[in-house]
């Protein structure tokens, strides 16, 4: 089901998820009927969105999972530098290594009027859950590995607005014509 997405100032994004613990009987059953359900809006909710990623708690679900496609394919065209994995879902992910920053223009679907310049990690190592509760491992860099960190920051109620180093990089967005 595609789902509402919060949208700052929301208190609800301001807060920190909760590890996902509800596995069925064990786990090679994979993860709760409510935990798969999540998880499927989750990414049914952001495919149908205009972004590259998207957390639980955007969608006011207080669970530490988070879906991300950086593919340049469909709405989503913009180029992706650095690795591509397609799509992600993460249960309790965890950056684990990183390496190199850079200053990166970046937006969110619950703030949607503005975006602002951000440092971020350009290589990272995250691990957790896929969507069938096997444990991964992956090492992603670019706009991947950007996109895997803003949504990882969501889960501890850490909005993009908040890694702001100076007002001067904060901008509004620009309200594109439709074409006639």
């Amino acid at each position: 089901m595609i789902k509402k997405i919060l949208q700052y100032p929301d208190p609800i994004l301001k807060e920190r998820s909760t590890l996902v613990e509800g596995f069925a009987s064990n786990l090679s059953e994979g993860f709760s009927e409510e935990t798969m359900r999540d998880i499927e809006d989750l990414t049914e909710t952001m495919r149908a969105s205009p972004g590259v990623g998207l957390a639980a708690v955007q969608t006011g679900v207080l669970k530490r999972i988070i879906a991300v496609d950086v593919t340049p394919t469909g709405s989503r065209k913009k180029v992706s530098k650095g690795t591509t994995h397609g799509e992600i879902v993460l249960v309790n992910p965890k950056i684990i290594e990183t390496s190199g920053t850079d200053l990166v223009r970046e937006g969110c679907l619950s703030i949607p009027e503005y975006t602002a310049d951000i440092r971020r990690y350009q290589d990272i190592t995250v691990t957790g859950l896929n969507g069938k509760g096997e444990e991964v491992t992956l090492r992603s860099s670019g706009f991947e590995a950007v996109a895997l960190q803003h949504e990882i920051d969501h889960l501890d109620g850490i909005l993009f607005i908040d890694r702001i180093e100076s007002l001067r990089s904060l901008f509004k967005r620009k309200v594109r014509e439709s074409a006639k």
